[in-house]
């Protein structure tokens, strides 16, 4: 598992879709870094520089969603335990202090998007809530202080 990205096929086709505009606009820097370096002295250019700086960028990222595409393994609904939380679950939660309700999607780091409720498979929330079952209570130490949810239902939202 170490080393692995798991994604579902929504988030593996974005990655890929990533990529594709990566590499067109390594294209395109190349092209604005020729047109910048048939100006002379590229000493003082700072098209040439700033094109060759955001090179890099988009190289490092090209690099990185390649990774990540390579290492990949697919969460298919079918392939995921039913009945316990881990990657690919959706879990909906009660405070048990507050009484207030959260829900969270258990994803990879690569698709995580706190804003729409998908948390990292290694965010401390998730970590402590994996393996859990629906009626069970999970005790989470935070920084921030701890939090005690009751797992009120797991789903598959893939």
């Amino acid at each position: 598992m170490a080393g692995e990205t798991f994604l579902t096929r929504d988030g593996y086709e974005k990655l890929r879709e990533d990529l594709k505009n990566m590499k067109k606009r390594r294209q395109e820097l190349a092209g604005e870094i020729k047109e910048a370096a048939e100006k002379g002295d590229l000493k003082e250019n700072a098209e040439y520089h700033a094109a060759k700086e955001e090179q890099q960028k988009v190289q490092r990222r090209a690099n990185e969603l390649e990774g990540k595409l390579r290492s990949a393994r697919i969460i298919e609904e079918a392939s995921v335990q039913s009945g316990e939380i881990r990657i690919g679950a959706t879990v909906d939660l009660e405070d048990l202090k507050t009484k207030e309700k959260v829900v969270y999607t258990l994803v990879d780091s690569a698709e995580a998007d706190f804003s729409k409720g998908r948390i990292s498979v290694r965010s401390p929330v998730a970590e402590a809530l994996l393996g859990h079952k629906e009626g069970e209570q999970v005790a989470i130490s935070l920084p921030a202080g701890a939090l005690t949810y009751k797992v009120v239902k797991i789903s598959r939202s893939m």
